[in-house]
Formats: C-alpha cells, structure tokens, sequence
C-alpha cells in the first residue's frame, strides 16, 4: 500500500476554501464518504466544521480505486441518502466525475486529458435510485476550483 503523507500548508489553506464555499453554497450532504487517506481526513476537518454533516462514512475501499469500483460503491448506497459528497483521490475521481456526466452538462467538467484540481467540487443531479446510476445518467450541476474562489475573493482593481 502507498502512503499519502498530510496536506502541506496549501492543502490546508485549500480544504478551507472548498469548507467556506460549501458553507456558503448551502452544500449539506446527508453522507460523507471518505477515504481514509490521512490527507483525505485533513480535508474533511475544515468541512466538517464549517457545515453540519450528519454522517460520516471513513471508507478504505474508495482509497486507490478506478472509475468502475468508484461507480459501483455508490450504487450500493442505501436509498435513505438523497446526497453524498465523497472525498477521495484523482484520477478515480476525475474519471468517475466524467462517466457520470451526460453528455449536454460534461462539458462543465475538465477534460479527460485536463486536470481535475485538488479539492475542487462536482456536484450532479440524477433520478431514481442509487442502485440505477448509470454511466452518462447524471447532469453535473456545478464545478468548482479552489482556484477560482480564491479568484472570486480577491478584490479587482478599478
């Protein structure tokens, strides 16, 4: 097994950021799904406390897993979860992100060739059961980088 040391000082300063920006974006998850990787931890801190998160799965199974794995976890959520946020590793994320996505809305997404950034956040909609997700079944509604809240917050010059 590969170890993954902690966030470095601009990892932190990131986890804080996409923290605010879910706390602001009203982004309250009914599931948590976490690796349990020591910096997918250290990224959860600062969301956990800037918004309420009623449950909180540690999962070493989403650790370093591909795409297919990824989608496959998810649909065995338990249908009492009407949202999940899962925090975990590139490029599984990145390829889960682009299979999910329809083709109208996976334009919102970077690229298979493009980088999905650190800590950045997709978020999707899709209906039916968790069991029923499918590849291409879901329409991202947003894609946020750290990058560009930090470029929202920063005050433009006249």
């Amino acid at each position: 097994m590969i170890s993954i040391g902690p966030l470095n000082k601009r990892g932190r300063e990131t986890a804080k950021t996409m923290a605010a920006y879910l706390r602001r974006a009203k982004i309250t998850p009914d599931l948590v799904l976490c690796s349990t990787a020591v910096r997918a931890k250290q990224t959860l801190e600062p969301i956990a406390k800037a918004i309420k998160l009623p449950r909180v799965a540690f999962e070493s199974r989403i650790y370093g897993i591909a795409q297919p794995e990824l989608l496959k976890y998810i649909r065995g959520l338990p249908e009492t979860v009407g949202s999940a946020l899962m925090i975990g590793h590139n490029p599984g994320l990145h390829d889960l992100a682009l299979a999910l996505a329809d083709t109208k809305s996976r334009k919102r997404l970077p690229p298979a060739e493009g980088k999905f950034p650190t800590g950045a956040v997709a978020a999707f909609r899709f209906d039916g059961a968790w069991k029923e997700l499918r590849s291409n079944g879901a329409t991202v509604l947003s894609f946020t980088s750290p990058k560009e809240i930090a470029s929202r917050l920063r005050p433009h010059s006249p």
